[in-house]
C-alpha cells in the first residue's frame, strides 16, 4: 500500500510502524531515541486514515495531551498500520515548516500555544511511564542505548541522503565524504552494541547462577525435614494404636479413640474376663 508522509508517497505493509515505513522510503520522521517511545522527535499529525492505525497505548498516552490528540498527534514509533487504505501524516517540524513559510501568525501563536500546554502538562507523566516501563522491565536500558546509536547513525545518513536530493552539485564531494564517514560511524555504532550485548549476557549468566545457588539449600532442607518427620509420625501412630487397644480392652470393645475401631478380638477377649467365677471358701 501506498501512504504519505509529508506529502511523500511510500511503501508500506500493514503490521509495520509508521516509523520503520518512514525509514524504508528515505522519509523524514525524527527518532532520536531509537523508537524507544522516551521522547517525542517522531511526533506526527495524522491527517486522514487514523482508523488504519492502531489505537494509543500507554506511552503515547503519558507523552500526548488530549488537545494534540485531538489535533491527530501521534508517535510513529508506537504506531502500527492496522489496515489497507489512505494515510496521510504532517511531521511536527514539517507542519511548522508550513506556518512559518506561509507567514501564519495565528497558527504559529496557536501551535506554540499547544506545544507549551503539552510540555508542562505531560512531562511528569511521561517521566513516570519511563521509569515505571524500567522498574517492570518493559524498557531495558542496555538495550535503549544500542537503538539510540542506531538511531544517530540512521540521522547522520539520511541528512546526507537529503543534502544529495536538495543539492545535486555537491554529490561527488559528499559521496566521498560519505566514504569517509560510514566506517567511524559503523565503528561506534558496533563498539556500542558489543558492551550491551556482554552486559546483558553477563547478568543473564549472574540471575541463573544466583538461583541454581538458592535451590540446593532449599533442597537439602526439604529433604532433611522429611527424615525426622516420618519418625515422629510413625512414633505417633504406634502409642495412638497402643492406646486404642488398652481402651477396647477395657470397655469390651465398646468405646475406642476417635478415628478409630475396636477389633472383634478387643471384644472377645473382655467377654472371656467377665466370666471367671472367683469362689471363697
Amino acid at each position: 500500500m501506498i501512504i504519505y508522509i509529508n506529502d511523500k508517497a511510500c511503501e508500506a505493509e500493514s503490521g509495520s510502524l509508521l516509523l520503520h515505513a518512514a525509514q524504508h522510503n528515505k522519509a523524514h520522521i525524527g527518532c532520536i531515541c531509537g523508537g524507544n517511545g522516551i521522547c517525542q522527535s517522531c511526533f506526527v499529525y495524522v491527517r486522514e486514515g487514523a482508523e488504519l492505525l492502531s489505537p494509543p497505548g500507554d506511552e503515547e498516552k503519558a507523552f500526548i495531551s488530549d488537545k494534540l490528540f485531538k489535533e491527530g498527534g501521534r508517535l510513529a514509533c508506537q504506531t502500527v498500520i492496522t489496515g489497507e487504505g489512505t494515510i496521510r501524516v504532517l511531521t511536527r517540524a514539517e507542519h511548522l515548516r508550513r506556518i512559518v513559510l506561509g507567514l501564519n501568525v495565528p497558527g504559529f501563536i496557536t501551535y506554540a500555544r499547544t506545544i507549551g500546554y503539552n510540555v508542562t502538562t505531560k512531562l511528569p507523566e511521561g517521566a513516570s511511564n519511563v521509569i515505571a516501563r524500567v522498574r517492570g522491565g518493559k524498557l531495558n536500558p542496555l538495550e535503549s542505548i544500542g537503538k539510540i546509536a542506531g538511531g544517530a547513525e540512521y540521522g547522520a545518513n539520511f541528512a546526507l541522503h537529503t543534502a544529495l536530493e536538495t543539492l545535486p552539485i555537491l554529490q561527488a564531494p559528499f559521496s566521498f565524504v560519505s566514504g569517509a564517514l560510514q566506517a567511524p560511524v559503523s565503528f561506534v555504532s558496533g563498539a556500542l552494541q558489543t558492551p550491551v550485548s556482554l552486559i546483558s549476557g553477563a547478568l543473564q549468566e549472574t540471575i541463573s547462577l544466583v538461583s541454581s545457588a538458592l535451590q540446593a539449600p532449599v533442597s537439602f532442607v526439604s529433604g532433611a525435614l522429611q527424615t525426622p518427620l516420618s519418625l515422629v509420625s510413625m512414633a505417633t501412630g504406634g502409642i495412638f494404636s497402643t492406646a486404642n487397644g488398652i481402651l477396647c480392652s477395657i470397655s469390651g470393645g465398646r468405646i475406642s479413640l476417635p478415628g478409630t475401631s475396636c477389633s472383634p478380638d478387643d471384644g472377645a477377649k473382655a467377654k472371656l474376663v467377665e466370666n471367671v467365677t472367683i469362689t471363697v471358701r
